[in-house]
Formats: structure tokens, C-alpha cells, sequence
């Protein structure tokens, strides 16, 4: 996008003098007035539902296309695997019962055995999918009009014809191979690409039609006799759905009042017309009416009357005000992605090009994910935010008086409001002699290296003679009680005990000794003291060590000195503590002793009105009094907030209630089955916290695609006990 590359020149270049004194008197009324219809509340509004439908759809609609799928296949599977089971019986059905008249029973009981087995396992995988559902769908109408006419039928015929038009969702075989077989030499592949993708473009708006008429016309003429609720319901979620007008929210009503009064009896449809009436409305709900519906006329009409960022040319977004965000984390995606409608451009600088889920990084270190299920592309994420520019580099420091960020390779970009959310590394209390020894855990680079370590400290172990070498080999120790040094002191524990079970020869992993060392008196101490309790003994029933008030007096290559005690371990891990970014040194403003910025109920730096600090580089208050804890939904919280304080300012409102910050918890996984969660009033621990723990971590991924890998990953590994991601990789040691 070149607008946004007037603010980014080489060192030697004349400073860029700040918009921020000018914006009012520079822009001209015309601008203003774009800026400010665009920015309007109704705008607001309309993005944030598309953004939530979008999501839902890619969430939740593969696994509804899914059990479709499934469902059909199986209802075929079942009779042509009966059929095949006692041959005599199928020719004799074929003859006598449902005669095909022009078919011989020979022939009709072949063809039909064929198409139930083999099309309902091409349609369960999801391979050859419209060609599979064309041939059910033939199947199903000759049933229907040779043998027996059935209302099942229908839903059948319907189900399949939206396979047939619209094909398989995203888990599918046909999707999987679908770019692949694009560009290989297979004969008719592409032709019949081409005519698939015809097929969904033309005859798809008409179908969608067709299916909304079909349901409303199936539920209008029971609303007009009356005498029960869901009729009456359905008979007013009718004209919205032959209109296509709030259809969405017209099918998922449906759908809503189908499953009440189906769990209270209280209508006359059965239970499987049921069901395929709430398959009917899922796909509705959740991939739109399409074209032709008076919501896609209004989808149109709004955009005439609030055009999306996407619309604006380059000369408008290079003479309205500039937000630079300096690092993409939690805090610095939710503050640019909060400025998605605002009249401004925004550029995203971070040293390096994904985002980090780092509340899951242990489970890299520890081989139970690979690093690509915790990260995602930054510009992967910007993708549909017009208005945004990701520029990959590392900053070096902040010209407050030219309003410039300063990049290590003499590139400045200049700012009209500054937004740092540069986060924090391991601290290691003025002892940075022991990180060579001790790794701490905040980039993929650490948990990569960290596995390496791991994994490897296990192959060395099995190779050596020595006993007193080998017991060395297979002592970790953790430094560090909070929640990455019991997550990951679980981890290793588990991972030695169960994840590489069998595997070796000369020595049990299971012997192998894994140690917490924890200065303070307890565990998480931000946890509840029985929770931490709780935790300490989760952990000693995995065979860790749990040592308590005992302080690291020294680390070097051949092991640890915990409270005047000798440690021989040739592999440690240091999780006990945090400090920020050098953010406070490039503004010159006063800091705490974790190196973070103090700042201002708005979150902006003091004396620097336009620069505001989130995340780890905050120090700022919560509801007792105390900092705002480094956590992925304090960042957020700050993030969002941010936003709309740039958002009101840019609209010329200065004032701005201060920050508050809401408290969602704290979560701590322990092992297989263990963990511990603090939400206020409610305080868990065991298997219960430890799915809530997981949900939790899932839905907090910014990419909907890492939450079903995610998920998939640690139900096959939950299920086998194994890990999959054991790769020594990078340089021996």
C-alpha cells in the first residue's frame, strides 16, 4: 500500500514534521467528513457482526458440513452393507418389493448396492463429493418415486442437491487434494474444476433460494392452523426466510425453538425430520441466504452509505493521521485491530513476522505441539484491514520531539500517536552469566532450543557408560514456581514417564529426576494458597521435586547451587522471572525495577500525551490495588482500550475515562488430568479445571484454524499418550 511508506525513510532524510498540531487545519472539510462518516457507530456495528458471522462460519460450519456428511453415508452404508450381507435377499427385494420398472432386479440391486456403499464412503471422506451426492441423489428420487414416497426422502434429495451445487466443506479430501490435483497432469481434472466452480456460481444463489423458500412454504401452512408455539414460530421465521431478510438470525431462532420443543415433546414432527430440518437451518445460520436476498440488497446499500476502509484511496489514507504500534502481541493486535474503522493508517513493527500464543509455549519446549499450532503470520492477520501496513524490524529507539521510531537499520517512521506494546523477557536478577546454562522460555528460538536440550539430554543419557554422567543427564531442574514452571515442570514429568515410554534401551526415561525450585513459600502465588497446594501435590504425584524457599545461589555447566546444596544436572530451565523491553530507556521516563513504563489512567506515558504503553511494558494499576498482571486478557483489555482512546481523539474528544481492568482469572495446567483455576468465586482444580484450562487456551488462538489442529493434537495425544513433535533440530550441543 503505498500510502503508508511517506512516513518511512532512511536516517539521512529530513524528519517528517508531526501531524499532530495540524490534523484539524491540514485535512481538508472533505476528508474530515469521510473520516468521520466512516468512523460513525452504524459502520461500527455492521463490521463487528460481519466479523463474528465470519467467524462462526469458519468456525463452526466444517464441523456441521462434517456431520452431514457422516449422517448420510451412514443411513446408505448400513443398507447396502445388509444388502451385501445376504445377496439372495437384496434380488428378491429388488423383484417384489421395489421393483425399479425399468430396471431389471439384477441390475437395479447391483447399481443400487454400488452406489449406498461405495458413494456414502467417497461422501463420508469427502472425495468426489458432487459426484457421490449426484449419484445419491439419483438413488434417493427413484426410491421416492418407484418404491416409496417418504417425507425422509425429500430431506435426503435436498441435502444431497446441496452437495451436488455446493460441494464438500473444508474437511474434506476433496479440499485437501483440491490444489494439488489443480496443478497436476491428471486428465479433466481442471475442466471439471471449472465446471464445479460454474456449477457454485451460478446455480448456488438459486439453490440457497430454492432451500428458503422450500422451508418457509413447509412451515407456513401449519402457522396458519395454529394451536402450537413452534408453529407459530417457524410460521413467523417464514417470510424472513423466503425474503432472505435477517436471515441468520431468523434460522437460528428456528433452529432454537426445534430443539425446545423437541427436548420438551411438545410438537408433532419426529425426531428425524427434526434433525434434518436443524441441518437445513445450520447451513443458513451459518453460510448466509446468499445473493439473491434482501440482506445481500441491504449488505450493498449499507456499503453505498458507509463504505468499508478497503474503499479509501491512497491520497486519503496518506493525509490522515498516522498510529504506529510497536509490537504484535496480544496488546498490539488488539490496538490495531481496534482501529480497523478509524480514520487513520496504522503501522505494525515487530521483529518478527508471526504472533506468538506464548501461554502455550511450554507445550512446544516440552514436544507436544509444533511450533506453527502457537504462531501465526502477522500480515496473515491483517489481510482484510485495509488500512494497516506490517513492517518486519527491530526497533532501536523513539525520537519524542520529531515524533519518529527509530529502526536498528536507520529506517524512521514518523507517528501522530505511538502505541508500544513491546512485551518482556526472562530476568535473571542481574545474573545474565546464567542464561548460557539456563534458558528462559518467551520466544519460539527458546522452546525450540529448550526441546532440543530436552530430548537430547535423553539420547546422550542412553549412550553413556558413566552412572554418576548418566544421573547428571537425567536431572532437569526448573527454576521458578509461577505458572510456566509448574506447566513446565509437568510437562517434562509427564513426557518422561509416559511420552517415551519404551523407547530406549540402556535407560528408563521414567527414573528420570525433574525438580521445581521455587524461592517463595508456595507455588503460583497468585493462585489461591489452596490451589497452590493443590498444585505442589499434582506434582509430587507426577515424581516431581517440589522445593520450596530454597534459592538459586548458582548456575554453570555442571549443574545448580540451590540454598548451599550442589545439584548435578547437565540440563536447567529458568522460569522465575520477567523484565520489559527497554521501552522506558527510549522515551527516558521513569520506570519500575521490571524495566516498565508508569503511566497515566489513559495508558498513555507521562509528558508524552501521544504515547501510550501496554502489555508487559505497562505498569499500571488493577481493581487491588496492585499492577496489572501480565496476562494475554490484561493485554488485550489494554490493547482494546488504546483503541479507543486514539479513536476518540481522533474525533477531538481529549477526555477519556481511565482504564479499568477486569479480572477473568488465573489458569495453571499441572499434568494430564491436573490443573487449577482461580476465576473469583470460583476455584477449581483436577479434571474439571483441566478441560476448562484447555477450552480456555483453544479459544484464545487468533487464528480459528490453530484451534482445531490444537485441539486435534491434544486429543490424539491425550488418547495415545504420546507426543509427536520429539524433533532434535538446530545445532548439537
Amino acid at each position: 500500500m503505498n500510502a503508508t511508506t511517506s512516513n518511512i525513510e532512511p536516517a539521512p532524510a529530513p524528519l517528517e514534521p508531526p501531524r499532530q498540531g495540524r490534523e484539524h487545519g491540514h485535512l481538508t472539510a472533505t476528508v474530515a467528513a469521510v473520516a468521520q462518516r466512516r468512523a460513525n457507530l452504524v459502520a461500527g456495528l455492521l463490521k463487528r457482526a460481519e466479523k463474528m458471522l465470519r467467524v462462526a462460519e469458519v468456525t463452526l460450519f466444517p464441523f456441521l458440513d462434517l456431520a452431514i456428511r457422516l449422517w448420510l453415508a451412514q443411513a446408505f452404508w448400513v443398507s447396502g452393507v445388509l444388502k451385501l450381507a445376504n445377496w439372495d435377499n437384496a434380488i428378491t427385494l429388488a423383484t417384489y418389493e421395489y421393483p425399479v420398472s425399468w430396471l431389471g432386479p439384477v441390475a437395479a440391486a447391483t447399481l443400487g448396492v454400488i452406489v449406498e456403499v461405495v458413494g456414502s464412503l467417497l461422501l463420508a471422506f469427502g472425495l468426489a463429493t458432487r459426484l457421490a451426492a449426484l449419484s445419491m441423489l439419483f438413488l434417493t428420487l427413484v426410491i421416492h418415486f418407484e418404491y416409496q414416497a417418504l417425507e425422509q426422502n425429500i430431506y435426503w434429495a435436498v441435502l444431497f442437491g446441496w452437495y451436488v451445487v455446493m460441494g464438500a466443506g473444508p474437511i474434506s479430501l476433496d479440499r485437501l487434494l483440491g490444489s494439488g490435483l489443480a496443478s497436476s497432469a491428471l486428465p479433466l481434472v481442471r475442466p471439471l474444476q471449472r465446471l464445479y466452480t460454474g456449477i457454485t456460481r451460478y446455480l448456488g444463489p438459486v439453490y440457497q433460494l430454492g432451500l428458503r423458500l422450500w422451508l418457509a412454504v413447509l412451515w407456513f401452512t401449519p402457522a396458519l392452523v395454529g394451536g402450537k408455539l413452534l408453529n407459530t414460530v417457524l410460521g413467523c421465521a417464514s417470510p424472513l426466510l423466503a425474503l432472505g431478510l435477517a436471515t441468520r438470525l431468523a434460522a437460528l431462532g428456528a433452529a432454537l425453538a426445534l430443539l425446545g420443543s423437541g427436548a420438551m415433546g411438545v410438537d408433532d414432527i419426529t425426531a428425524s425430520h427434526r434433525l434434518y430440518q436443524l441441518f437445513l437451518l445450520g447451513l443458513i445460520a451459518l453460510r448466509g441466504p446468499g445473493p439473491i436476498a434482501v440482506d445481500a440488497v441491504l449488505r450493498r446499500q449499507f456499503a453505498r452509505w458507509f463504505p468499508p476502509l478497503e474503499s479509501w484511496s491512497d491520497a486519503a489514507l496518506s493525509d490522515v493521521p498516522h498510529v504506529v504500534v510497536v509490537g504484535a502481541g496480544f496488546a498490539g493486535l488488539k490496538a490495531a485491530h481496534g482501529l480497523h474503522l478509524a480514520a487513520c493508517r496504522v503501522t505494525v513493527i515487530d521483529k518478527r513476522n508471526y504472533h506468538l500464543f506464548q501461554p502455550l509455549l511450554y507445550q512446544v519446549a516440552t514436544a507436544t505441539l509444533s511450533p506453527a499450532d502457537v504462531a501465526t503470520p502477522i500480515r496473515a492477520l491483517f489481510r482484510d484491514q485495509n488500512n494497516v501496513r506490517v513492517l518486519l524490524g527491530e526497533v532501536a529507539g523513539v525520537d519524542t520531539e520529531g515524533r519518529q521510531v527509530r529502526l536498528s537499520d536507520g529506517v524512521r517512521v514518523g507517528y501522530d500517536y505511538l502505541v508500544l506494546a513491546t512485551g518482556a523477557r526472562h530476568s535473571y536478577f542481574g545474573r545474565d552469566d546464567w542464561e548460557p546454562y539456563a534458558p528462559g522460555l518467551k520466544r519460539i528460538d527458546d522452546a525450540t532450543a529448550i526441546r532440543r536440550r530436552l530430548l537430547l539430554a535423553f539420547e546422550q543419557a542412553e549412550n553413556c557408560a558413566d552412572p554418576q554422567e548418566r544421573q547428571s543427564l537425567l536431572t532437569f531442574v526448573i527454576v521458578g514456581g509461577g505458572p510456566t514452571g509448574v506447566e513446565l515442570a509437568g510437562a517434562i514429568a509427564e513426557l518422561a514417564r509416559n511420552g517415551l515410554s519404551g523407547e530406549f534401551r540402556n535407560i528408563d526415561p521414567a527414573q528420570a529426576r525433574v525438580l521445581l525450585v521455587q524461592s517463595a513459600p508456595r507455588l503460583l502465588p497468585a493462585f489461591p494458597e489452596a490451589l497452590s497446594e493443590i498444585s505442589a501435590q499434582a506434582l509430587r504425584r507426577l515424581g516431581v521435586e517440589v522445593m520450596i524457599k530454597s534459592r538459586v545461589e548458582k548456575v554453570d555447566a555442571e549443574g545448580v547451587l540451590v540454598s548451599g546444596q550442589r545439584i548435578g544436572s547437565r540440563t536447567v530451565f529458568w522460569a522465575a522471572g520477567v523484565t520489559a523491553s527497554p521501552a522506558a530507556q527510549w522515551l527516558g521516563c521513569e520506570a519500575d525495577a521490571a524495566g516498565r513504563l508508569k503511566v497515566e489512567p489513559d495508558l498513555s506515558v507521562p509528558g508524552f500525551p501521544e504515547v501510550f504503553a501496554v502489555g508487559d511494558t505497562a505498569l499500571c494499576e488493577a481493581w487491588n490495588g496492585k499492577p496489572v498482571p501480565g496476562l494475554a486478557p490484561a493485554a488485550k483489555q489494554q490493547g482494546s482500550y488504546v483503541a479507543k482512546v486514539i479513536k476518540a481523539r481522533l474525533k477531538g474528544r481529549t477526555r477519556s475515562s481511565p482504564f479499568r481492568y477486569r479480572h477473568l482469572g488465573n489458569l495453571a495446567t499441572i499434568g494430564r488430568q491436573a490443573a487449577v483455576v482461580d476465576i473469583g468465586w470460583l476455584k477449581l482444580s483436577g479434571a474439571p479445571a483441566w478441560w476448562l484450562w484447555g477450552v480456555a487456551h483453544v479459544f484464545f488462538l487468533v487464528d480459528p484454524r490453530k484451534r482445531v489442529s490444537v485441539a486435534i493434537e491434544w486429543f490424539w495425544a491425550y488418547l495415545t499418550n504420546k507426543r509427536g513433535t520429539r524433533l532434535i533440530t538446530g545445532g548439537q550441543e
